[in-house]
Parts: C-alpha cells; sequence; structure tokens
C-alpha cells in the first residue's frame, strides 16, 4: 500500500501545480503602472564611441553600454491608441508608401518599370521594392543609457505641401521627448529629404537608421537578381566599397569608421540609398551584419547607419529608384559608384567602366538603335578604329617570324661568345627596321580590346538600361543566351581566326594543340555570361575575320628567307 500512497501524493501535488495558477491567474499590471516601465535613470554610462550606439540588430540585444526596451516597454511609453495608417505620396516616376507606425519608409513602386517576374505579384505591375513584411527605412533613437525602437510607436501624421512639394510629418512624445520626423517628396524625382528632430536630446544621442535586409525580386532570373544583394558604402576622401550579402557569415559584424558620405542597398538594377547633404561631415558610421540564410542562399542582411544629433537635429537624402547611370550622376557625391567594380583594381576598372557606359548611352541618343544594334556597332567600331595597330602588330609578328632562323643560326654559331653574339642579333633586327622589343611593341595592340571587354563584363552586372532588351533570339540582352547558340559561335569564330592566322606557317604541336583547346575554354567561360557580352565578342571574332585573312595573304605570298651561310 506504501508505494500507491506514494503515487497518489506525487499526481496530487502535480494537479495543485497546474490548476492553481489557472483557476487563480495572477492579475495583469494596469496600463502604464511604474512596474511596467524600466527605471531610466539607471547609472549606465553615456555613450561616447559611436559604434556603442548600434543596438545588435539580428539578436536585439543591447549595444555595449546601453540597455534596448523591449517593445512592451515601447508600447507603455506611449499606449497604442491610435490607429496604424498608411500615407500614399505619388510622383511622376514612383509611389511612396509611409505609415505612422515608426514613421518608417515601408514601400517605393517603380512606376516606369515592369516586374518581369511574376514571384509574389502580378507579372507586368510595377517593380515593388520591399519585401512583404520589412521596412525599407526605419529608426531607432540612441541616448545615453537608452535605445528606443521607434518601430514601437505610434506617430501622429500630418500631411501638407511646401514648395510644391508634398510633405509628410511624424509626430510623438517617447518618454519626455518630443520626436519629428518630416518626409519631404521631390516631384518628378525617385528623392526625398528626411529630418528628424527630438527635442531635450543630451550630447551623444544618435539616429540609427536601418536600411532594408533584403528587396523583392522583380526579375526573371530570381537567383541572379539575389547574387547582386549587397550594401555599398562611400567613405569621405576614399573610393566606395562594396559589402555582398554572400561575403557575411550569418551574424558577422563589421564596422565602417566614418565619416561616411552615403551608404546604399541594392540588388541588380535598383537600390535605396542614404546620403548625408552636400557639404556636411557625413555619418558617424555604417554597420553590417549577415543574415541568417535559407537553403546555402544568403537573401537577407541588416546594415544600420549611425547618425549624430546635432543640437537633437539630423537631416539626409534617401534615393529609392533605378540604376540609371545619369540620375546617379546627377546625384554627385561619386554617387554613381555605388556598384564599386574591379575589387583591388577599382581605381583602373571604375573609370573605365564609366566611359564604356558614357559611350553606350551616346551611340543611343545619337542613333536611335535598340542596345542590341548598338553592341553591334560598338563592336564593329572598336575593330575598325584598331585596325591599323593592329595590321602594324600583325606585321610585326611576321617580320619576326621570318628572321628567327637567322637569329636561331647566330644563336649556334657564336654561343660561346657572347659579345659578337649580341653583335651580330643587333645587325639583323637593323637591317630588317626591327628591334628586341618588336615583338613585345606587337603584341600591345592586341590587347588594348581586353580592357572593353572587361569594362563591359562589369557594365552588365547593373546596367538597367540593358533590362528585358530582347534582340534576335534572346529575350533579354542582360541574361545568358537561353539556347547558348552564341557561345557556341564565339568559340567556332575564335577557331577560325587561329586556324587563318596559321596559313602560311609552320605550326609545331603545341600551336595545333591550342588552336582547338582555346576555343574550347572560351565557349566554358562564356556559357552563363550576358547573351550581349556573348554578342559583342563574337561582333569582334568577326569583324577581325578580313584583317586576318588579309595578313595570311601577305605571309603566303612573302619569299622564304635567304639563311646566310
Amino acid at each position: 500500500m506504501e508505494p500507491r500512497r506514494i503515487v497518489l501524493a506525487v499526481v496530487l501535488m502535480a494537479a495543485v501545480l497546474i490548476l492553481t495558477p489557472i483557476l487563480f491567474p495572477s492579475p495583469l499590471p494596469a496600463p502604464g503602472s511604474k512596474t511596467a516601465v524600466t527605471d531610466s535613470a539607471s547609472t549606465t554610462p553615456a555613450v561616447a564611441d559611436p559604434a556603442a550606439a548600434v543596438a545588435v540588430a539580428s539578436a536585439g540585444a543591447p549595444a555595449p553600454g546601453m540597455r534596448a526596451l523591449p517593445d512592451s516597454v515601447n508600447a507603455v511609453l506611449q499606449p497604442d491608441v491610435m490607429p496604424i495608417d498608411t500615407a500614399v505620396v505619388t510622383t511622376t516616376p514612383a509611389v511612396f508608401r509611409t505609415t505612422n507606425r515608426g514613421a518608417a519608409l515601408i514601400g517605393v513602386e517603380m512606376q516606369q518599370y515592369v516586374a518581369l517576374s511574376n514571384k509574389g505579384r502580378t507579372k507586368g505591375g510595377p517593380v515593388e521594392l520591399a519585401t512583404a513584411g520589412d521596412r525599407l527605412l526605419s529608426f531607432r533613437l540612441v541616448t545615453p543609457g537608452d535605445t528606443v525602437a521607434l518601430n514601437a510607436q505610434t506617430f501622429t501624421s500630418t500631411r501638407s505641401e511646401e514648395n510644391g512639394r508634398a510633405v509628410v510629418r511624424y509626430d510623438a512624445t517617447v518618454g519626455a521627448r518630443a520626436i519629428t520626423i518630416a518626409y519631404s517628396f521631390l516631384p518628378d524625382s525617385y528623392r526625398v529629404n528626411v529630418s528628424a528632430l527630438v527635442t531635450g536630446a543630451p550630447e551623444n544621442s544618435f539616429l540609427l537608421i536601418d536600411m532594408p535586409p533584403g528587396f523583392r525580386s522583380s526579375e526573371s532570373d530570381t537567383t541572379e537578381d539575389q547574387s547582386h544583394l549587397a550594401y555599398a558604402y562611400k567613405p569621405d576622401q576614399q573610393n566606395a566599397s562594396g559589402v555582398s550579402f554572400t561575403s557575411l557569415d550569418p551574424g558577422e559584424r563589421r564596422i565602417e569608421a566614418g565619416p561616411i558620405n552615403w551608404t546604399v542597398a541594392k540588388n541588380k538594377y535598383f537600390l535605396l540609398g542614404v546620403l548625408s547633404p552636400q557639404g556636411a561631415p557625413g555619418f558617424a558610421e555604417v554597420n553590417f551584419t549577415g543574415g541568417m540564410r535559407v537553403a546555402k542562399a544568403a537573401t537577407r542582411s541588416e546594415a544600420t547607419i549611425v547618425a549624430s544629433l546635432k543640437s537633437g537635429a539630423v537631416a539626409f537624402e534617401v534615393y529609392a529608384g533605378p540604376q540609371e547611370f545619369k540620375r546617379l550622376v546627377a546625384i554627385g557625391r561619386s554617387f554613381e559608384t555605388s556598384n564599386p567594380y574591379g575589387g583591388w583594381l577599382q581605381g583602373v576598372v571604375q573609370p573605365f567602366a564609366t566611359m564604356v557606359i558614357r559611350l553606350l548611352l551616346w551611340m543611343k541618343s545619337t542613333l536611335g538603335l535598340s542596345y542590341g544594334w548598338i553592341l553591334v556597332v560598338f563592336g564593329v567600331a572598336v575593330r575598325i578604329i584598331l585596325w591599323p595597330l593592329n595590321q602594324k602588330a600583325m606585321r610585326s609578328s611576321m617580320q619576326m617570324q621570318r628572321i628567327q632562323p637567322h637569329l636561331a643560326e647566330i644563336q649556334t654559331k657564336y654561343k660561346g661568345d657572347p659579345t659578337k653574339l649580341q653583335a651580330e642579333m643587333m645587325r639583323v633586327y637593323k637591317e630588317h627596321g626591327m628591334s628586341p622589343f618588336s615583338s613585345l611593341s606587337g603584341c600591345l595592340p592586341m590587347l588594348i580590346p581586353l580592357p572593353v571587354f572587361f569594362a563591359l563584363f562589369f557594365v552588365f552586372q547593373n546596367t538597367i538600361e540593358f533590362r528585358g532588351v530582347s534582340f534576335l533570339w534572346f529575350p533579354d540582352i542582360s541574361l545568358k543566351d537561353p539556347f547558348f547558340v552564341l557561345p557556341v559561335l564565339v568559340a567556332i569564330t575564335a577557331m577560325g581566326l587561329s586556324y587563318i592566322g596559321m596559313r602560311g606557317m609552320k605550326a609545331n604541336e603545341q600551336q595545333k594543340m591550342m588552336m582547338y583547346l582555346m576555343p574550347a575554354m572560351m565557349m566554358v567561360i562564356f556559357f552563363n555570361m550576358a547573351s550581349g557580352l556573348n554578342l559583342y565578342y563574337f561582333v569582334q571574332n568577326l569583324a577581325s575575320l578580313p584583317q586576318q585573312w588579309l595578313i595570311s595573304q601577305e605571309r603566303t605570298k612573302a619569299q622564304p628567307p635567304v639563311v646566310r651561310g
């Protein structure tokens, strides 16, 4: 009987523990009660370093030396009695949406750009930047000892018009401080001027500007579009730098010290940028944190701009729109470099890519052709311009082949006398109007098209002017050839150039092998490149065939060299 009593006692005790909270629940604290509010008069040290001003975004933990107020506490600071509303402002190119919940920017539609993907929206509708549930811009207020997420605050909204601009103003009281965030929308533009004012903000206070954690893809190839997800920032007096989502491990944090002129979040063709006003000292710093990955795809990340509050105020500009080259140039502050090209060679590649895109845009406006034909004309024009240099290089190479038997004979004859060998070799070069550097100078003109090719490679990465442009059988010149015809044609024309180039000369086994190996390697390299880039290189090869054939004819007709005894 003793074991049964023990079991019965345990069951009864468990029943009491489970049923007591259900039958006699603890009373909830009344809204606004002091027990629910964290004491702000803490002894937490003041914030002197901007790096300490950023709360850890992914985990929601406070920054060093700070306490982040939870949403329940923020809600108590200002009871949620006002309804949530969305302000919609339409400019000529875009539709902006802001909300009084946190005074955040929650959406931007590109009226002049059509979504090419039906993922998450109707195909053919306007491009939308924001992913469902995400905010494009949101704010946190940092004062010595406290970090308040303004997303938990409901603001009073006021709409007006000033100097022909639509203005949406949001006001709220957080604790004892009045906060105002105002958006001023520029007509006929993707640009917005934003200002924030915090009355009574102490020194060492900051406004944290949280960038979008990702973008909604509106491209037909969503995987390729997502591979371009990145942030970029421009330190003062330095080149812009990029931070791709894939370069950040989940939870990895990177801090870039200011002054920072601007920071952008971008996918392949669109971006949202936050810029310090022209002539202003710049933002204190920007922080990047890697997001969680789904199936190894880096589609989420976090970036926070730290803006110092001067007398409780800060102002900045927002650009939310396409990566149109002319628009970005017009903004100034080197904003057109928001796609930093070339990595450690950026100082060379970026100016060359800029020159190429300027030339293509000029050809488009001047000739009025589609970009497919512009690339054809551009490829032919490059070959025509380089014809004299290539002609000189090919003839120099042909002359070097002619004197090779003489040089080989001299090297054999005077191999034991270096002084005599050098003198005889210089005599041969002089008789044929050449020098020991003729072979090198002859190769240089053939390398000139390479910078153009590399520049076009980067230009096709993000040039929105090529987006959705169809030509011949490919629907989009910025994407790979769907039937892989052009990579094959590039390889065939490359083999043709090699074959014609070896006419009239004795080719060794290594040269014969390279004649087949190089075209095969080119086909592999070009297989997944943009069809427009394939088109350019194919046209380059075609335009080179006549010149290569003329040189081979000269080589065939040339008399074999007379070897001196």
